[in-house]
């Protein structure tokens, strides 16, 4: 045994302290929470009459939820907010886990979009309590594999990725990251299933939200048909989508633009890359073709590489091409927000053999995510609009350990002395503490 080990040797462990909060700084989100008056939105929307474990589902959607922000993956987890006094942050009671489970296993289809109403209804209130967007409303579209391990899952298949799992579609709001609308599905469906449909909801969901502006969706090649061009027209919706440079009428479209016409760009060390643009019609249609070329440019590399790699989109947006160009581009940070949505906020693992029970984990997990960014910008918090991760927030401010005390009659929770981001965290509260409640 070093003399190193010995200190540590005999400190004694003893979990006895009923008044000691493992994740005081839920607080935060429960604040929220119970201003957005969410317990009794489910209460009314989710309507589990005569299933069994079907009563009371707000409490045990906020159990789910809070269990998601303190950084739980599986149902078992809910037990940490069962620990201590961390139930009186809540503003809830606190379920188990048995009741958990049984609760996501009463879900039907019919359900599950009961709960997807939740998210719309939620979304609204936070947007009206000051989270809406101040102008025009960009909006990115995608899907995502989740892995699942073993055969017993229901609706998990191997998809285009060989990757055994599910293959939900996401739409983020490209200045926040919050997850705007959610839709999960099974392993083997198409990137395009249900798409149209989708966006139709998604649009008139952020209109009752009070998105007023110019919308506009940037969305990757998986989403390129004819009918969602024809939707996204219909819908007044301005878009930027992707599209396979091998079909044969686009590659055509791509060698008839003049050498002479291509625009130099920025990119990085070691390549070059320049823009142009055509028009291409599809339907009834004709949109502007932009394309990005790309080729390395050091002498090894072009031995291997020597021709120009290409991609396009099409677009009715106005503005110059090169702008443009950099818009669309933008597209990649969804997959910022998705992995944030797997990593921090419990879609890294579907934790039941039902279908309908990991559709409805799937939107609480929407939910738990974007009372994370809700919480980042009604609390103030957010530095010169930079996103801030679930991780981040957890470390910073939800994963703070406190002892609840009684202070001349009034309940106190006492956190760590020279606690880096303790400004911040009275900054939030106080922030949350000011909205009022949002009329029902």
């Amino acid at each position: 045994m070093t003399r190193v080990s010995q200190p540590l040797d005999r400190i004694e462990i003893i979990f006895d302290d009923d008044n000691l909060v493992a994740n005081a700084g839920l607080i935060l989100p429960a604040t929220l929470a119970d201003r957005l008056e969410l317990e009794p939105l489910i209460n009314d929307t989710v309507r589990l009459v005569g299933r069994v474990g079907g009563a009371r589902p707000g409490r045990k959607v906020l159990t789910l939820v809070q269990s998601i922000l303190a950084g739980g993956s599986h149902i078992d987890h809910a037990d940490v907010l069962r620990a201590g006094s961390t139930a009186a942050v809540l503003g809830h009671r606190v379920m188990a886990p048995s009741t958990l489970g049984t609760f996501l296993r009463a879900f039907t289809f019919g359900h599950v979009r009961q709960l997807e109403a939740v998210n719309g209804r939620a979304l609204e209130r936070a947007w009206a309590a000051g989270a809406r967007p101040a102008s025009g409303l960009t909006i990115d579209l995608d899907s995502t594999i989740c892995e699942v391990a073993g055969h017993l899952k229901q609706g998990a298949a191997f998809g285009y990725t060989k990757v055994l799992g599910y293959h939900p579609i996401l739409a983020t709001r490209a200045d926040t990251g919050e997850i705007v609308h959610a839709r999960m599905r099974k392993g083997s469906a198409n990137t395009q299933r249900g798409a149209r449909r989708f966006i139709d909801e998604l649009v008139a969901r952020t209109r009752r939200a009070g998105a007023s502006g110019q919308i506009t969706m940037r969305m990757d090649s998986g989403f390129w048909a004819k009918d969602t061009i024809t939707t996204l027209k219909r819908l007044d919706v301005r878009f930027t989508m992707a599209i396979r440079c091998g079909f044969k009428p686009i590659a055509t479209a791509i060698e008839a633009i003049d050498e002479d016409a291509w625009i130099d760009i920025a990119y990085p060390d070691g390549g070059r890359a320049q823009v142009a643009e055509t028009t291409y019609t599809t339907g009834r249609h004709t949109l502007r073709l932009v394309v990005r070329r790309t080729r390395l440019t050091g002498r090894a590399q072009q031995r291997l590489w020597p021709d120009w790699r290409h991609h396009a989109f099409l677009t009715d947006l106005t503005a110059d091409v090169v702008t443009i160009d950099r818009f669309h581009r933008q597209h990649a940070t969804i997959e910022l927000a998705i992995r944030d949505l797997k990593e921090g906020a419990g879609l890294e693992h579907a934790p039941s053999g039902r279908f309908h029970a990991n559709s409805a984990w799937l939107q609480c997990a929407v939910l738990a995510h974007n009372l994370n960014r809700w919480t980042a910008t009604l609390g103030e918090i957010r530095a010169d609009n930079q996103l801030i991760v679930a991780r981040s927030i957890r470390t910073r401010l939800l994963a703070v350990p406190a002892r609840l005390v009684n202070r001349s009659g009034r309940p106190a929770l006492r956190m760590p002395t020279n606690w880096p981001w303790a400004e911040q965290f009275v900054t939030a509260l106080n922030a949350l503490r000011s909205l009022r409640p949002v009329p029902i």
